[in-house]
Parts: C-alpha cells; structure tokens; sequence
C-alpha cells in the first residue's frame, strides 16, 4: 500500500493555536491573537518541526511553543508573588502585565530560527522576530515603549541558548522554561541516531513535571522518573540551563525516582 500523502503546509497551520491563561492582561491576550492569526508565524512554527523532523530530533512544533509559554507565565507569576521584580519593571517603570508579554513574546519565537537551520538557531530567530513582532503588537504599543518591549524580547530568545548569559528575569524564564519541556519523555537534546542511546533512554524516564509554589524558594519544580537514567537529562539539560539564568537562587528541584522495581542508588536528586 503507497504511503500516505504528506499534510500540506495549509492543513498543517490550520490545527495551530497557542492556548496559555491571560488572566485578565488585555496585552497579552493581544499579541496571542495576533500570533495565532498570523500564518507567517504558524509557518515558521511549522517549518521549524519540519526541520526537528529530519535531524530526528524531538518535537519543536507548536505544541512545544505553547508548553513553554505555559510553563515561563506560570514561573513568572510565582517569581513575582515571591516578589521577584522583572527588569521591565525594575528598569523601565512599566507594569508586571508589560512583562508577561516580553516573556510570552519571547517563547513564540525563540525557536522560529530552526525553520532555517538548526544551527545557531538562536541567531537566525532574532531577525525573524525583529521582522513580525511589530505587527503582532500593533495597537498594544506604541513608541517609545515598542521598541522596550521588542528589546527585551529579543534579549529572551537569543538568552535561551546553552550560553545565551540572560540578564534579565524575563530571559531567565525563558530559558529555564525552554528545559522544563521535559515530561513523558518530550527531550529537547537532539538524537545523533535512531537507536536507543542515553539521551533516548533518559528522556522516557521522565515521566510528569509539576511547578508549584516553595517552602524554602519562590518555585519547585517537581520531576517524576521512572528509571534514574533521567538524572542525565535532568543534569544535562536543566541544570546547565538552570545555572547562569539569574533565577537558579529562586528555583529548587526535586527528582524523584517512582519505580518500585529499580535499585534506588538516588532516590532523591535535588539541584
């Protein structure tokens, strides 16, 4: 039986929807709009899969994207219920609503670059963003507070990568949030083969993730394994993302091995 014919670039960006709760921030709930209309940016989104697809990667879709912009607002508003002040306030007198949409905007597009290549991708989705963001932003602001907000955006995508050196909160939350993709085995270290390997491996063990509020910290992020080979993605991956983000001092994370099965040689792994 001939394969199935391939999903068309149209038929692909129609399923496309960017879901994250605005929680009343009309700007925010804008720029989602406008990101969600706008089939440029939905054609990025799905090229970059496309891409992620032929080096056998895992997923760099949409669906990553809303992940991540889920999971940096839910960081964000713990960090700032801690009392963690973001650069846009701290350094502009805007408002913590003028924050969640540098941090929402910098998650849309901070992995639009693999739709060229996955090398320096970072890099690649800066010019992206320079081009399109101003139209998703149009009727939110205007200048000079545009260009702020452009700015530092910007900041966060080239900020995610392994040595990006953010230096604001808002790009230490997206960095940290970028790595926190993690459950039920969704890696974002790339697979050199198709056979097993250890970031294979390590990926399947991570079973949830939970973000909720500390005792001792403003954040703890809770990982669920169920083999300890998932420490490697977690020490990889996490960590390396975690320390230099500026938020580390903030964050605790708690892995925990469920598998009554396996020889506990660490039950618990904290960083």
């Amino acid at each position: 039986m001939a394969d199935p014919a391939p999903t068309t670039p149209r038929e692909a960006i129609a399923q496309m929807r960017i879901n994250a709760p605005v929680r009343g921030n009309r700007k925010l709930e804008k720029l989602l709009e406008a990101a969600n209309g706008d089939e440029r940016m939905r054609a990025w989104w799905y090229m970059q899969q496309v891409n992620a697809e032929r080096l056998g990667m895992s997923d760099h879709s949409w669906v990553h994207i809303q992940i991540v912009a889920n999971i940096a607002l839910r960081l964000f508003r713990l960090l700032s219920k801690a009392g963690v002040e973001p650069a846009v306030v701290a350094d502009h007198g805007m408002g913590v609503r003028d924050a969640e949409v540098v941090i929402a905007a910098g998650c849309l597009f901070h992995d639009t670059g693999m739709s060229i290549h996955r090398t320096d991708h970072e890099a690649y989705s800066l010019f992206l963003a320079a081009d399109r963001l101003p139209r998703l932003l149009e009727g939110v602001y205007d200048e000079p507070e545009l260009t702020v907000v452009m700015s530092e955006a910007l900041h966060a995508v080239i900020g995610h990568r392994r040595r990006g050196d953010p230096i604001t909160l808002e790009a230490g939350i997206v960095r940290v949030a970028d790595a926190l993709d993690m459950a039920s085995g969704r890696s974002r270290i790339p697979f050199e083969t198709r056979r097993p390997n250890i970031h294979s491996v390590s990926a399947a063990a991570i079973d949830d993730v939970t973000i909720e509020a500390g005792d001792e910290k403003a954040v703890q992020v809770k990982i669920a394994m169920n083999n300890s080979s998932g420490l490697f993605q977690i020490d990889e991956l996490l960590a390396t993302k975690l320390r230099g983000s500026g938020i580390e001092e903030h964050v605790e994370v708690v892995a925990e091995i469920e598998a009554e099965h396996e020889k506990r040689l660490v039950p618990v792994f904290r960083i």
